[in-house]
């Protein structure tokens, strides 16, 4: 069969002349010839297939390095892409919620009051997120590894998340669980005492962030720079408690 310049490959395939070229210089769809004196592009009609495969592909938001294992035969590219897009659907899941919850209570005013807080010893262990859309993961790994090193010398464990003001990519969060001692396989540290801004938070821990807003608007309000970390002190159990009932203390140190 006769080759076909690029514009009617073009239509045949549903895609443009631009996006042709585009996967040309990617090495995913090479034209079958180039003429060496017009540089023409022509293609063979078998390979309307694999174009229209890379274009089924983008409309399904596969980027355009995964379309290339894919076509390659490569295992497991497509999962990759699929946890992608649950990762980014909870995202959005978790953003619908706070927009309704603003929607229905009004921007965040959470009533802040002022707190002495004693310094504690605690055990701190780290873990980096990627964003803003890993520190859940980040939060509950170093939970997971505190809780399994103080085993059961602790019964009632208190835990404090520690979280930078501003939340760069990546970042570090930690997690401190106060001992009164050492716990074996975790930082120790003297957790500072002094004076704190405190909000209330109740509700899903994926909403702290509009309290976490209603805290950094009163610091601000009052000239007070928000010193960090930000501390998140886990008061329920979400063990046993609905996540529409989870109450947490926020803090921000006070500059004295």
């Amino acid at each position: 069969m006769d080759l076909l310049p690029i514009g009617q490959f073009a239509r045949l395939s549903r895609l443009s002349v631009k996006q042709l070229r585009h996967y040309a210089e990617l090495g995913l769809l090479r034209p079958a010839h180039i003429d060496d004196d017009s540089g023409y592009r022509y293609y063979h009609p078998s390979q309307a297939r694999q174009a229209l495969s890379i274009g089924l592909l983008r409309s399904l938001d596969v980027p355009l390095a995964v379309i290339g294992q894919v076509l390659s035969g490569t295992e497991g590219a497509l999962g990759r892409v699929r946890d992608d897009l649950e990762a980014e659907l909870q995202r959005r899941q978790r953003t619908l919620a706070a927009l309704e919850r603003v929607m229905s209570e009004g921007l965040p005013a959470a009533q802040v009051v002022e707190v002495e807080e004693p310094s504690r010893l605690v055990a701190v262990t780290g873990e980096q997120a990627a964003g803003d859309l890993d520190i859940a993961r980040a939060t509950s790994a170093c939970v997971a590894r505190l809780l399994a090193a103080a085993g059961t010398a602790v019964r009632e464990p208190q835990l404090i998340g520690l979280f930078p003001v501003e939340l760069t990519e990546p970042c570090t969060v930690e997690v401190a669980l106060v001992t009164g001692e050492p716990i074996a396989g975790t930082r120790p540290r003297v957790l500072p005492g002094g004076r704190f801004a405190q909000a209330t938070h109740v509700g899903p821990y994926d909403q702290v962030t509009l309290t976490a807003h209603a805290l950094l608007a009163w610091c601000a309000e009052r000239g007070q720079a928000a010193g960090g970390p930000i501390r998140e002190v886990y008061v329920s159990d979400p063990a046993r408690t609905p996540p529409d009932q989870l109450v947490t203390h926020l803090q921000i140190p006070l500059e004295d």
